[in-house]
């Protein structure tokens, strides 16, 4: 996980072997995204990360709380 400038996320991770990106949310809610490696260095390249989240993850993927 590497921790992001975000008001609302704290740390992304993306496991490349089975192509699932992990947000920390500051919540402390920890969810996994099935998405591609491109969709992963969108965010992580991302001025604001929220935004991204909000615009290309959020509704387009299904989000699994893991902790």
């Amino acid at each position: 996980m590497t921790p992001v400038a975000s008001s609302n996320i704290a740390a992304v991770g993306y496991d490349p072997a089975i192509g699932e990106m992990h947000i920390l949310f500051h919540s402390g809610r920890l969810y996994a995204y099935r998405v591609s490696f491109g969709t992963y260095q969108g965010l992580m390249n991302a001025r604001s990360k929220g935004r991204y989240f909000a615009m290309y993850i959020r509704w387009r993927y299904r989000g699994r709380l893991i902790g």
